[in-house]
């Protein structure tokens, strides 16, 4: 008899790896509920099982094989993204002089913003909302030939996070500081910024025409931070300036240009571009960033990657918003062609070609988030697994000499008061919460964030911030503030139909365009879910004597009294104080003689009856008090 020969099925290959989530192994196996029914009658608890549950290894070959499929773990090696640090260093014949990168920074109202404004000549400070700078931007200037990019910041959250990140791209710090005002907080922390970033500062004394202003001691107060000026034989550059009248600028520009000569500052103009991303943001709903170029030349079509996101380059601006072709090292230009949103501060690096090189350092980069994230996420759970394996086994330890009834009995009566409450009552805590929705552009964002750090007054009432976004107000932000929280947007718009929704369910939308008055709003949102104060104005009296009223034919006792304190008042609470015990606390009616009176004043005697509810002894002291409710402030201060 002929064999009967079975046809070769190829069986379709799953692609694993380690800690994939429910939905994940789905997706790779395209079945959208076969993991659940794969898993049936094995040790896995099914009803516990989520989408993002995390499967253990075992459990996904188990689900590919039971499903007629195969598996092959997932190939993904470090070398397939090459950064920043592994790309050759450029040759030193091919470098070239470039601009240097200057950061302005200095205290809030120094005149950071009037100082660029002047040097550009452009009206930067009447476009910001109330004269604050509310962005950070990078603006080319030419003072006498030579060129200078300037780069603002309003907080020093962005420049700290740079530098937290490796990203090197300042190169001078001009330290702005009012005469008239001197060293102050946001002073001394630019100084540490600078000094923690290894980078160079030129002070530059501003608001010399005023009166009132003292240059010399504006640089003897920076001594006490170690900042010695040349007055001083150290060698930290000081310029006195007028930024408002423009005086002594070009002083202050030569120094600038003189030190970035001294630091030799150079770069190479060819081969891959490497840059740093200064700001993200979204116009008409596409993706749009402000950047630096650290290294190469910059052109339309090229192919950038920055943190997991990634552009081929569609058009470029410079300072001014007119198109240009191409943008060498130093230069500030905004980047149009991005496909997702890169953060402000990730790096900037050219690759070969989209489809192969782009979406795969992306595609790496996001793998290897998750894979930190579902890490992070077991950690976390076998923690909790052994805690609460430790407690089980120490809440039987002591149990252990008991018989079965006696641990049961104890058992019931410990679980009987955690089961008492209602599910729905188990939620709802005693501690007073505001949560937040934040939306902005990326590059002040972090600044906002940085402010919020610092929120110091969690016992008070705790500060959470539910989700932060860049962009403008959407119908989700809406939808996710319904239950919890208010949104707070800044420099953001919001559509009439996002508007009309968010009045409908009640929430509220808190936009500003001045970051100050945004922090304003936010403490008295804060102050305002505080219970008031309840504090007592305290009056006080003596008893005297006892004696009985008649009224009708009733006798009533009275404590005969003489007001020590203040003035007692009837429509106010009494309390009888016997040594230091509080004996009663109630109304009570005041006499004088047989009638009643509304008050007593200090000095004056009365009788006072409480309608027989206390006996009333000599030596016995009366306080009357009212107690008034005084509105509570939160007592977190961020500085400004």
């Amino acid at each position: 008899k002929g064999q009967k020969v079975r046809a070769k099925v190829d069986k379709q290959e799953v692609e694993i790896r380690q800690r994939m989530t429910v939905a994940a192994l789905a997706k790779a196996m395209n079945k959208d509920f076969h993991v659940c029914e794969a898993l049936l009658n094995t040790a896995v608890d099914l009803d516990s099982l989520e989408p993002d549950s995390v499967l253990e290894e075992k459990w996904i070959k188990e689900v590919v094989t039971r499903s007629g499929m195969k598996f092959r773990w997932a190939k993904l090696s470090a070398s397939r993204e090459r950064p920043n640090r592994d790309r050759p260093p450029a040759d030193p014949s091919n470098r070239v002089p470039r601009p240097p990168v200057v950061t302005i920074m200095g205290h809030v109202d120094h005149g950071k913003t009037t100082l660029l404004d002047s040097l550009r000549r452009s009206q930067i400070v009447s476009m910001e909302a109330g004269g604050i700078t509310q962005h950070i931007g990078a603006f080319l200037q030419l003072p006498t030939g030579e060129k200078i990019t300037f780069l603002d910041t309003p907080g020093h959250a962005a420049f700290s996070s740079m530098r937290a990140r490796g990203a090197d791209a300042t190169d001078i710090v001009i330290l702005v500081v009012a005469a008239d005002d001197g060293v102050m907080n946001q002073t001394v922390e630019s100084i540490l910024h600078a000094r923690r970033a290894k980078v160079p500062i030129i002070v530059a004394v501003n608001k010399c025409d005023k009166p009132q202003a003292d240059p010399r001691r504006v640089k003897r107060e920076l001594l006490a931070h170690d900042v010695v000026c040349e007055e001083f034989g150290g060698d930290v550059q000081a310029v006195h300036i007028s930024a408002l009248k423009g005086d002594n600028l070009l002083a202050l520009a030569e120094a600038t240009a003189a030190l970035a000569e001294v630091l030799e500052l150079k770069a190479e103009p060819r081969g891959p571009v490497e840059g740093l991303v200064i700001e993200s943001r979204t116009d008409r709903g596409k993706p749009v960033t402000t950047a630096i170029i650290q290294r190469g030349t910059l052109k339309r079509g090229s192919v950038l990657v920055s943190g997991k996101s990634w552009a081929k380059v569609r058009f470029l601006f410079d300072e001014n918003g007119q198109v240009v072709k191409e943008a060498g090292p130093s230069a500030p230009v905004e980047v149009v062609g991005w496909r997702d949103l890169p953060s402000a501060g990730e790096l900037i690096l050219e690759v070969e070609s989209e489809q192969q090189r782009a979406r795969e350092v992306v595609e790496w980069r996001s793998n290897e988030e998750e894979q930190q994230k579902l890490q992070e996420e077991q950690t976390a759970i076998e923690l909790k697994q052994k805690q609460h394996l430790e407690e089980y086994r120490k809440e039987r330890a002591e149990l252990s000499h008991l018989s079965w009834r006696q641990r049961k009995s104890a058992l019931y009566r410990a679980n009987k008061s955690k089961f008492a409450v209602r599910p729905s009552e188990r939620t709802q805590s005693d501690e007073l919460r505001l949560p937040l929705i934040v939306k902005d552009v990326d590059g002040s964002v972090e600044a906002i964030l940085h402010i919020l750090d610092s929120y110091d007054a969690q016992e008070q009432c705790q500060l959470e911030v539910l989700h932060f976004g860049i962009g403008d107000l959407s119908e989700s932000d809406v939808n996710m503030a319904e239950t919890f929280s208010s949104i707070y947007g800044f420099n953001v718009g919001v559509s009439k139909s996002v508007e009309q929704l968010a009045a409908r369910r009640g929430v509220p939308l808190r936009l500003h365009t001045v970051i100050y008055k945004l922090v304003d709003e936010l403490k008295d949102d804060l102050s305002g879910r505080l219970p008031p104060l309840v504090s007592e104005n305290v009056l006080e009296a003596t008893v005297l004597a006892m004696f009985d009223v008649s009224v009708g034919k009733k006798k009533i006792p009275v404590a005969g009294c003489r007001v020590q304190k203040g003035h007692l008042d009837r429509r106010l609470k009494f309390r009888l104080i016997r040594g230091r015990d509080a004996i009663w606390e109630s109304l009570a009616a005041l006499k004088h003689h047989k009638d009643d009176i509304q008050t007593v004043k200090a000095g004056m005697e009365c009788g006072l009856s409480a309608g027989g509810e206390v006996d009333f002894r000599p030596g016995d002291v009366i306080v009357c008090f009212e107690e008034v409710k005084v509105p509570q402030v939160i007592s977190w201060d961020p500085g400004f």
